[in-house]
């Protein structure tokens, strides 16, 4: 058992880790990191917006110190600030050198989706200088490489609204537990892409599709009379249980690994039938296991 010793205002092996929870947000430009900082904020974590990175320890130690509603505390990282280097891993490292435990976001988005989003609010890109939206999105993208790579959590906002982002945020971060692992089980349609954050990738166009069924077509998985013809077709029901028990198996192994956040993505062609349908049950049989998962659907009414 390592001693816990409190030196300059900051705890060693371990008891700020216990106390103080941290949050890094950073990502790209017109990812959504004001709309995360506001979804934390609801949940209770005092945000820190555009903080330089050099005062990131400084922070933590402030936070620790104050106690009460700061013991929760986010920090917003910007590429806007003079402070912010290449380096956040090194600050990263630092921080957990000092005994705190910080959970790195990082939002992001396609190109095509933030180019939109400037020029939709007629805004330049803090990095472009002289050249284009998409050169400055290209610098920034090299800028935060490191960054994206050691996140915790990926959220990508390309196909979420405002609405959507703050749900997934406060999902994440709202509970009690905060450091649970909490899955979410996201259905897609493939002809819409894969989901980056996907950590499990299931197909369920092997069932027949309810597309083809004219009194199915326009309804959805959510809808009983879709799960039912989805989840009664042979396969269907090995198909959920075999993933529910893959799923269960791989939990502990990943909270052992420090991992807070899983996502299983399961893909039908449009994302609107069979995919919905499997994402719900699967989703519910997870909890029946005891773990904390939830259902999003990120392409259900984009046809």
């Amino acid at each position: 058992m390592v001693e816990a010793r409190t030196t300059g205002g900051y705890v060693e092996g371990g008891t700020a880790e216990s106390d103080t929870t941290l949050v890094v947000v950073t990502g790209l430009s017109g990812g959504g990191r004001s709309t995360v900082a506001r979804a934390l904020e609801n949940v209770g974590y005092y945000v820190v917006d555009n903080l330089p990175q050099a005062l990131m320890l400084d922070m933590a130690e402030l936070a620790m110190k104050a106690g009460g509603a700061a013991r929760r505390t986010a920090m917003v990282l910007d590429v806007r600030s003079r402070a912010f280097s290449t380096d956040l891993a090194g600050a990263i490292r630092e921080l957990k050198e000092r005994g705190f435990s910080p959970r790195v976001v990082f939002v992001d988005a396609d190109d095509e989706v933030l180019i939109r989003r400037f020029e939709s609010v007629r805004r330049s890109h803090p990095l472009q200088g002289e050249g284009r939206l998409a050169d400055g999105i290209a610098v920034e993208r090299e800028l935060l490489e490191e960054a994206r790579d050691q996140a915790d959590v990926i959220i990508d906002t390309s196909h979420l609204n405002v609405n959507q982002l703050r749900r997934r945020v406060e999902e994440l971060f709202g509970g009690e537990d905060a450091r649970r692992l909490r899955l979410t089980v996201l259905s897609f349609g493939f002809k819409y892409g894969l989901p980056p954050d996907a950590d499990f990738v299931l197909d369920a166009r092997f069932l027949p599709n309810p597309y083809w069924v004219p009194e199915l077509r326009e309804h959805t998985g959510r809808e009983a009379a879709v799960s039912a013809y989805v989840l009664g077709q042979e396969g269907a029901d090995a198909f959920v249980a075999s993933y529910a028990d893959l799923v269960n198996a791989t939990t502990a192994g990943f909270e052992r690994e420090g991992k807070r956040y899983l996502t299983v993505a399961v893909g039908c062609t449009g994302g609107k039938h069979r995919s919905v349908a499997i994402a719900e049950e699967l989703a519910e049989r997870l909890r029946q296991s005891g773990l904390a998962a939830n259902a999003q659907h990120r392409d259900l009414g984009r046809e």
